[in-house]
């Protein structure tokens, strides 16, 4: 077995979800590796990973509209309010989802659904620069 370590990087520009899936099979037509797992951690408390629908976009909406329903910003029960009204709410929204993934990878193919994709769910108003650390393990 061989690993890869790597870093992948997404500019977001405020709350939503961006496709990142592209990006991965770049990255992963370039690796030596063939088959094995590839491993997604994010490096942030405000952003998560999500595995979804990539071709219908309302299902894209239709998610954020349940989170602004679920986690309000601004809401006056929340103390950590530092950087915004929606510090909190994408604390929160991170620790309702996800910060780690693994996906098998077969003939430098991530075994995803038909339909599935891999998103960077950004929580907060602002433009970030996200971080995305890539462990791909096989052979």
């Amino acid at each position: 077995m061989n690993q890869i370590y790597d870093v992948i990087s997404q500019n977001t520009s405020g709350r939503g979800l961006y496709d990142i899936t592209p990006q991965l099979k770049k990255w992963l037509n370039d690796q030596v590796l063939t088959n094995g797992l590839l491993t997604l951690n994010i490096q942030h408390t405000s952003a998560s990973l999500l595995i979804n629908e990539n071709y219908d976009s309302d299902v894209l909406i239709d998610l954020e509209n349940f989170f602004a329903r679920l986690v309000k910003d601004g809401d006056e029960n929340f103390i950590h309010t530092t950087e915004g009204d929606d510090d909190m709410p994408a604390h929160i929204r991170t620790a309702l989802t996800q910060t780690n993934l693994s996906i098998p990878i077969k003939n430098k193919v991530m075994m995803l659904g038909t339909w599935q994709g891999i998103f960077i769910y950004e929580h907060r108003y602002h433009d970030f620069n996200r971080k995305v650390t890539v462990h791909f393990i096989g052979e």
